[in-house]
Formats: C-alpha cells, structure tokens, sequence
C-alpha cells in the first residue's frame, strides 16, 4: 500500500495537470478546448500534438502555469507560428521579443516591458521604460502588470532565438526560469530555440523548464502543407503532383518548410511551360516531368544559397525564352547576391557611416584627440 501511494506522488510531480477546459477564462466568453486545437490546426496543419500539449498547460487565464517552457526544433519547423497563434487566439497577454535584435541585456528587458504595454491595447509610456539590470526588471515588470492590471492573470513572455542568452549575463537565464518566483506573479517564460536543452546547461541552481519538441516535417507532412498554396488556375491534384517531383528530388537534401516553399513557387513556372505552349495538358505527367527534370537538377545546385529571388528568377526564364543562354546567367551567376535580413541593414549603415568626414571619425573615437582637447 505505501508503494502504491509513492508512486502516485511522484507522477503528480513529474507530470503538470492538465487544467484547461476552455480557452477563455469563466468570466468572459469561453471557447471548448476542441476548438482552439481546431481554430490554430487549421492554419498551422501536423501540429496538432504540440497544440495540445501547448494548451493544457498554459491553463486558465487566472490559474497558476508552468514558471517556463523550453520549444526546441530546427528553422521552420513550427515553434514561432504556433505559440503566437495560441496566444492571439486565446487573447492571452502576452509579449514577444528576439534576441537577434536585442543583442545585449539592456535591451531585452527593455523590450519586455515596453512590449507589455503595446502588445496588450495599451499605448507606450509618453517616456520609454530603462532598465539595466535584473533587480530593476523584476521591480519594473510587477509595476507593469500592475499597470495594465495584469496580475491577477498569466503572463506569457515569448523569447526567440533563445539560444543567445547564454552569451549575455550569467544571470539571465536563471532568473528567466525563475521569474515566477522572483516577481511573485502567475508569469510563463516561453524560450524558443533550434538547439537542444542540455546545451544550455552551465551548472546547477536553475529550475528546469518543461520541454516541448518540434519535430522535423516528414515527406507526407510537408506535401500537405504545401499544397495549401497552390496557385490559382491549376487543380489541387494537379499541384500535388508538381510537389511530389519536387520533394523526390530535394527531400533528400533539405527538410526545410520555408526553403521548399521557395523552391516551388520558383521552379513551377518551368514546368507549366509546355501547357502554356499546347504541347501537353495536366494529365501528360511524363511529358512534363522529362520537360522538367535537367531543370530541377540544375536547381538543386542552389539550394539554401537564394542566389536569385523569385521576381530575377522568373525574369532570366523570360530572357531563357528570348534566346539568351542561362549557363552563363543561369543560377550559378553571382551577380545578384540576396543577403540575409540583417545584413542589408549593415550594408546601409557602413554606405551612410562612409560620408561621415574623417575628422569626425577622429573626434569621437580616438583617446588621443580628446586628451589633446582636454589640454
């Protein structure tokens, strides 16, 4: 009998209830689990699991949720798109904030609290929160829900690209994990991440999140994810199929949901092209695929190097078509280079830094020149 009872014990620790029944508080009008799951699946299909899991534990609005929830999985593969669903969908308070763009402590806990206020109907203060550290946040953020009249509900605090946390404070993550009790709220801390949690273990005296897995799509999972953006004028059947001879040839090299959505929407034009010409319909699946095929070998060469958006894609097929030759224009050209987000930014910034007079450089960067104004 005394087994029996321990056993119970330790499965009501490792293992949080589930609470929800709803997916709006009893005060307001509420919306059955079921239909939350339905409402998020449908726009974010094969995530249904994770969409479960998801909401029972987020719980009621007023009830007490897990201190943080660690979503790992590889780019594209969900985590992003369906916490944000959930929570729009829910209309629980909520703030999403990316370590990509701020890149140092200061400016992380300002966007958390600043966000508290935009994310919720709120206008920013006429004067933008500053925080410095950890103490003051914890002292800021209760002020804050206080504010927006929040504490007696959950909040959720979304942080992407979590990965880079352990570059910046040693404090941080621990008391991220911590917030719950640090600020005596009902607050969840939602890290997401493309790498694994063991990798974020330095040592002990932090609480351990609960982990929610964002697998990669399978075959079957992508192809009925991206027959949802099949183009206007062409049969669903008639799409699937297309995909099928893409995700046969690139499958194999790449898992990548946005990566193959590019690819598609690029190389679909090339195989549509004898139908366009009358010399096959939809249902000549060999004639389009032998069309198709030296094709999409050359473009395996290419992929994840975005080396020609779909707009100069489509526009060296119609010069293709003119009579100019893709070898020496063709996907291997580095002459239209798409950079990454970031890096057009910093490309801007050094093109604008590069009028600056040489003298001003020397003004506010050099010791020497301000120890030569001092005397």
């Amino acid at each position: 009998m005394t087994s029996t009872v321990l056993h119970v014990q330790t499965f009501i620790i490792i293992r949080p209830p589930i609470r929800r029944n709803s997916a709006r508080d009893m005060d307001g009008s509420e919306t059955p689990i079921a239909d939350t799951v339905s409402s998020v699946s449908e726009s974010i299909p094969c995530r249904e699991s994770q969409i479960k899991l998801l909401l029972s534990l987020f719980g009621e609005k007023r009830c007490m949720t897990v201190p943080a929830i660690f979503a790992y999985g590889h780019t594209a593969t969900g985590k992003s798109a369906v916490i944000n669903s959930i929570l729009k969908t829910c209309k629980l308070p909520h703030v999403l904030v990316n370590c990509v763009e701020c890149y140092s402590s200061r400016f992380l806990y300002e966007a958390v609290l600043n966000g508290l206020y935009t994310n919720n109907g709120r206008q920013k203060p006429e004067t933008p929160v500053k925080c410095e550290n950890m103490n003051d946040f914890v002292r800021l953020f209760r002020h804050t829900c206080m504010d927006l009249h929040l504490q007696n509900e959950t909040v959720y605090i979304v942080i992407d690209k979590a990965e880079r946390l352990r570059e910046m404070d040693a404090n941080i993550l621990p008391a991220f994990l911590g917030l719950q009790e640090l600020a005596d709220g009902n607050v969840c801390v939602i890290l997401l991440s493309e790498i694994v949690w063991e990798k974020f273990r330095c040592g002990t005296g932090f609480q351990e999140p609960f982990i929610v897995q964002f697998p990669d799509y399978n075959k079957d999972e992508l192809l009925r994810i991206l027959v949802r953006s099949a183009p206007e004028g062409y049969s669903a059947e008639f799409y699937q199929m297309y995909l099928s001879l893409v995700l046969s040839v690139f499958h194999i090299v790449c898992r990548n949901l946005s990566e193959l959505q590019h690819l598609a929407a690029i190389n679909f034009r090339k195989y549509i092209e004898p139908i366009k010409n009358g010399e096959a319909t939809e249902s000549d699946s060999r004639k389009l695929w032998k069309n198709f095929e030296p094709h999409l070998k050359k473009a395996l060469q290419t992929v994840y190097l975005r080396e020609v958006s779909s707009t100069q894609w489509e526009r060296m097929l119609e010069e293709s078509d003119a009579g100019k030759m893709m070898t020496q224009q063709g996907l291997s050209s580095r002459t239209h280079v798409e950079l990454p987000y970031y890096s057009k930014y910093l490309l801007i910034a050094a093109y604008l830094a590069s009028y600056n007079p040489a003298k001003s450089d020397k003004k506010f960067f050099s010791k020497v020149s301000s120890v030569m104004q001092g005397h």
